[in-house]
């Protein structure tokens, strides 16, 4: 019966089920395999530091290709932009060269323990050279500790793990836009140059065909002015500009300016007005602005746009504008405005003819990424040049003679600028460890905020909107919900970024109609000139030449149209090219509404892990690739024979005669208060290969990402319960732990020094009484073991009150007893309100121990943690891949639920109504594959029949026993007459019996009465997740508690322990009903009527009737606001006599005094024993 349900995996099932044993229904073959999907983050840090990873992928890659990837690091560069440092007078400099690195101080895990940041030592060689005497002194000096980056792509800052997420931004260069004047309807021309550090440039052409230019974004001015100050003559200006008589015909006209020296002066008027003009300032302005290195870096990046866009052949180290830059760039406006279509340039050294044509701002080959390794440089340019500043000024101040490197150089600027982008950029985030796929999300997030981005509200729909030039770039469906849409994307799955910050994605190369396997990776701007097929489009059997003569291709500007297959020169490496991992992680994404997959691929990295981890039946393909890739599952790294394997280390006897002693992470506590547990998979003498898993990580089973469970889920309607997107599940998912997680919360008490004394950790704590101090030891401290509820003690304290004038009877006791009689008051660690669970650590960190890091004041710390077993609960948010998410609504008795003929009953029961308006077909498929991967299947009788479906089916895939996962990769899985046949090819139970019929429904029977259901009902397995959503986080009761100080209202939210808002809507139902005591109670004495509810407990207390309410605290407030106003207010009773209004403290602390109580103090914090004395 029941029973015939496949039991829970041991360990050596778990060891078997591993990727290679899911059946794989994707048709088409792949030339490569997806790049690594950390290398985003791992790639641009290594160039920062320029390590020997980095050395080594440079010289491969230049050995294949001369050039094709910069041979100097991010350090490198700023130390060579910085050098020399000259004095004002240029007879000393200071330059650097040589940087190295030491061994860190500690490793990554140490620094977690010990809220350290994982840094290594940063030393240069600094050269000071004295041009005066030719002295050269050199040094080796200390810069610093500089954050280094984990395996997993993260830092470790004060102890907590941060990613730097990657910023997509404007592309340095040149750009053309046209806008259309609103009053006149014509258009108005424009160009921009656009650097990476400095003023903008503008030209434009307007309405009456004038053409102007503007410095640094302030007043227009006359385009031959400026050519005139920037040194050409009305000579030179007309020959260069012959062909184009809107700007010359300017010269014909009477001018002011006629001069290279009028011009400057009358730059400079417009530009500084108000200041003395001179030709000399206004020369060495503009040679600030646009000339000067030092002031103005158009960064390789925009050298290379110029050169692209202009048709140029500058040098990429030119990182300032020449005077060729400008003219070229007037003459692309200027033929723009005359409706060519080229002009004439100069590519890889040949004179070409360049298109002529406007500028799409929001196309991928105009933004760029600055990912981790750029953004950490910019911000050490910024600390470097701050102290380039002190550097100058100590050589004019310190004694020549006396001069080191070291004397002139303080490091504090740089370590404060890297020290402020960690702790407190808006690219330096908390990492996502919910699950694996949410760390490798977070690391692969690409946003458009942030310093030198855009902010969201000024974030146009044409910013956010989905771009053709994103299709194997940026994913189109993974992106937040809220107000960042379209702001932050995620990089797709095969995209890469190339070394000026493009992202490229590669494609087949096609010659002549032939598909080759050689690969190109292509930038956004290139790929516009090439007919590109899709992966999907059909071959031939050898698969590499269509069977169509014409071809469905993507076109200039991103079109689709059919081509002559001769006419293809590309094609796409795979369907899942356009996605990224989150969303390829989706079975029959296909078949899903984009809002749906949008939703699943959010909430797939909301998923929390399980204690019994299940890979899913029917996945994509992508889980053991994401689950390795994201650092989280421990893999081997040579081979080898495991010799010794421990709860938390595998011992690995390498081939190469080393050995090698692998960590194995227990019960850690990740980010997000869940717990990270790493579990060994490899068994004692197994050989192992280089990649091969050793233990699985949080969420992961046997290498595969599992983020949720496998249940028999059955769509139909049970008695209303499911009204709504509701769920029922069966009290087996319950029982059996199915979606039980563990949560470990971290709770920290600190003694401190105070100005009456230190605090103290001890057991001794006033006025508490002995059972609540019995899980504590003698230092104070909980046992690791206790159950703890909220309210009770984790960390007894005690601080210092401050001394009264002490009684003669005190002094006695103080002279008797001595320090023991000390005042102290109660400011012990307890459990904070709704929180529970068992202590599973405590950590201790005194200021006398060597190795304890710990903050100034601060004599001693403890930190204890508190684990939670969490079994799923009404209340509860469960969802799918496919975006079909619901609460739990009420957990079955296994009896009550709908059952198979066999017996078995179904866990989770969803409404059939959250299908068709959502339009997320995926989950149903998803359903029907899901029970034939349980069941197994065979279809070898139809494949000898030679029907289409079954012929179609990879050779491992003609048949399989139960329990077989499978894969259906997104774009190309499988197929609806596939499904068919393979439910109608479905192996029986063991009693023989075809549970489900060939079109996915069963018949299914009424627990509670035998019955069966009238009609047949889609009966299969889904893999359902368990959200971070969970009901013990966000159920809240307030009795008493903590009060505004200024209305006297009870705070709001859980975290305050406020109460529940009675707004004005509310306030309307209770007027509409003519409640008026019952609301006349909750807005007073329920609230701000200080008085009145002390003076209600008391009575609630004593059993005596409830006074009437007094004068509401915010009614007071309103007054003295008015007051403030110079309006005199005066409340009058009945007979108009002034009603005297108190302060709310002088009320409080009087109905205090008289009570012998505070109600505005926490629970735990409430000392309640004085209640039984009122």
């Amino acid at each position: 019966m029941a029973a015939s349900r496949t039991s829970a995996p041991t360990a050596a099932d778990i060891a078997a089920r591993t990727a290679s044993r899911r059946i794989n229904f994707a048709k088409i073959p792949e030339p490569m395999q997806a790049p690594n999907l950390l290398a985003l983050q791992t790639e641009s840090f290594d160039w920062l530091v320029g390590n020997s990873t980095w050395r080594q992928r440079v010289n491969a890659a230049n050995a294949e290709r001369p050039d094709s990837l910069p041979s100097t690091s991010g350090l490198e560069e700023i130390f060579d932009e910085i050098s020399p440092i000259e004095d004002f007078g240029e007879t000393m400099a200071l330059s650097f060269h040589d940087h190295r690195f030491e061994d860190p101080k500690y490793t990554a895990e140490e620094c977690q323990e010990k809220d350290l940041t994982y840094s290594a030592p940063l030393y240069v060689v600094a050269d000071f050279e004295n041009f005066q005497t030719g002295e050269i002194k050199s040094q080796t000096v200390f810069m610093g500790d500089f954050p280094l980056m984990t395996d997993k792509g993260t830092f470790i800052v004060n102890g907590s793990e941060r990613v730097v997420v990657s910023q997509l931004v404007r592309s340095p260069g040149v750009y053309f836009e046209r806008a259309t004047e609103k009053a006149t309807d014509k258009y108005v021309y424009n160009a921009k140059f656009i650097p990476s550090r400095g003023a903008w440039l503008e030209f434009e052409i307007d309405k009456n065909d004038h053409v102007a230019v503007r410095v640094d974004r302030k007043r227009k001015q006359d385009i031959t002015v400026f050519l005139l100050a920037l040194g050409m003559d009305e000579a030179e200006i007309r020959e260069e500009f012959k062909a184009y008589p809107a700007l010359t015909s300017v010269l014909d006209e009477d001018r002011k300016v006629t001069t290279q020296d009028e011009a400057l002066l009358d730059i400079y008027k417009k530009i500084r007005p108000g200041e003395p003009p001179s030709v000399e300032a206004g020369r060495t302005l503009l040679e600030n602005f646009y000339f000067n290195p030092k002031r103005y870096d158009l960064a390789k990046v925009g050298r290379y746009k110029i050169n692209k866009k202009l048709g140029l052949a500058a040098d990429l180290a030119d990182s300032v504008l020449r005077i060729e830059d400008i003219t070229a760039a007037i003459k692309y406006l200027l033929a723009l405005h005359a409706g060519e279509e080229s002009v004439e340039g100069v590519r890889d050294g040949e004179i070409v003819e360049v298109a002529v044509e406007f500028d799409d701002i929001d196309h991928l080959g105009n933004r760029r990424i600055r990912a981790v390794g750029e953004l950490i440089q910019s911000q050490v340019r910024t600390g470097m040049s701050r102290m380039e500043r002190q550097v100058r000024e100590r050589m004019t101040t310190q004694d020549v003679e006396a001069i080191t490197p070291n004397t002139l150089i303080n490091i504090r600027p740089v370590t404060a600028a890297i020290k402020e982008f960690f702790g407190t950029s808006q690219l330096s985030q908390f990492m996502d460890q919910n699950n694996p796929l949410a760390g490798m999300t977070h690391k692969r997030r690409l946003s458009a905020l942030g310093p030198g981005g855009l902010s969201r509200e000024r974030a146009s729909m044409d910013v956010r909107d989905v771009h053709t030039s994103h299709y194997g770039r940026m994913c189109p469906i993974e992106s937040p919900e809220g107000p960042n849409i379209g702001l932050i994307g995620s990089l797709a799955t095969f995209a890469r970024i190339n070394p000026f910050g493009f992202v490229e994605t590669p494609y087949r190369v096609v010659r002549d109609g032939e598909i080759t396997d050689e690969t190109l990776y292509l930038t956004a701007d290139d790929e516009d000139r090439h007919v590109i097929a899709q992966a999907n489009v059909e071959l031939t059997e050898d698969s590499h030449h269509f069977v169509e003569d014409r071809v469905l291709c993507r076109v200039t500007g991103g079109e689709p149209a059919l081509v002559a297959a001769a006419e293809v020169d590309l094609m796409d490496v795979s369907p899942r090219q356009m996605v990224s991992v989150g969303t390829s992680l989706i079975p029959f994404l296909e078949h899903d509404d984009a809002n749906r997959a949008l939703m699943g691929a959010n909430m797939q990295r909301q998923a929390v892990p399980l204690i019994r981890p299940d890979a899913p039946l029917v996945g994509t393909g992508m889980e053991r690739r994401t689950a390795v890739d994201a650092g989280d599952v421990l893999v081997a790294t040579k081979p080898g024979v495991v010799t010794e394997v421990c709860a938390d280390f595998v011992r690995v006897a390498n081939d190469d005669g080393s050995e090698t002693v692998y960590k194995v992470a227990k019960f850690r506590r990740s980010n997000q208060g869940n717990c990270y547990n790493q579990l060994v998979v490899a068994n004692e003498g197994e050989h192992v290969e280089a990649g091969s898993v050793l233990a699985d990580g949080p969420a992961t089973e046997g290498g595969d990402l599992a983020l949720g469970q496998n249940l028999l889920v059955a769509f139909m309607t049970w008695e209303g319960l499911n009204y709504e997107d509701a769920i029922i599940i069966s009290q087996r998912v319950v029982a059996e732990d199915l979606l039980t997680s563990i949560h470990i919360e971290e709770h920290e008490v600190d003694a401190r020094d105070t100005k009456l004394g230190a605090e103290e950790i001890t057991r001794d704590i006033p006025n508490v009484s002995e059972e609540t101090l019995a899980n504590l030891d003698e230092r104070g401290i909980v046992r690791i073991g206790a159950e703890v509820r909220s309210g009770d003690i984790l960390v007894g304290k005690v601080t210092p009150k401050g001394e009264t004038e002490l009684t003669s009877e005190e002094r006695l006791l103080r002279a008797i007893f001595g320090e023991k009689a000390r005042e102290v008051r109660d400011t012990s660690l307890r459990v904070p309100h709704g929180e529970y669970g068992i202590v599973t650590g405590v950590r201790e960190f005194d200021a006398s121990s060597e190795d304890a890091e710990l903050p100034a004041g601060v004599n001693r710390m403890v930190r204890v943690y508190i684990a939670q077993r969490r079994k799923i609960t009404v209340g509860d948010k469960l969802s799918g891949r496919h975006g079909n998410k619901g609460v739990i609504s009420k957990i079955n008795p296994v009896e009550d639920m709908p059952f198979l003929a066999d017996g078995t009953p179904v866990d989770v029961i969803l409404n059939p109504l959250g299908v068709p308006s959502r339009m997320n077909v995926g989950q149903v498929l998803e359903l029907h594959l899901g029970w034939v991967a349980s069941r197994g299947w065979d279809a070898s009788a139809a494949r000898k029949a030679g029907e289409e479906w079954a012929l179609r089916l990879p050779e491992n895939g003609v048949s399989a026993e139960p329990r077989t996962p499978v894969a259906t990769p997104v774009f190309d899985g499988v197929r609806g007459d596939e499904l068919m046949g393979l439910l109608s090819s479905a192996l029986p139970n063991p009693e023989g019996l075809d549970l489900v019929q060939p079109d996915g429904k069963a018949r299914l029977f009424d627990g509670r009465s035998g019955e069966p259901f009238p009609y047949p009902i889609s009966v299969g397995y889904m893999y359902i997740l368990k959200l971070h959503h969970l009901v013990d986080d966000k159920i809240h009761a307030r009795s008493t508690g903590p009060y505004s100080m200024i209305t006297q209202q009870p705070l709001g939210g859980k975290a305050q322990f406020g109460g529940q808002r009675f707004g004005e809507m509310e306030v309307w139902a209770m007027e509409a009903y003519g409640a008026a005591h019952a609301l006349q109670e909750l807005l007073t004495v329920k609230s701000d009527d200080v008085n009145g509810r002390v003076k209600v407990y008391e009575a609630i207390v004593k059993g005596q009737d409830i006074p009437e309410p007094g004068i509401p605290e915010s009614f007071k407030v309103l007054m003295k606001e008015m007051q403030s106003l110079c309006l005199n207010v005066e409340a009058l009773d009945h007979e108009g006599n002034v009603i005297g209004l108190d302060d709310a403290d002088d009320d409080g602390r009087r109905a205090s005094e008289e009570l012998g109580f505070d109600l505005g103090r926490r629970p735990g914090g409430v000392l309640l024993s004085t209640v039984d004395e009122i």
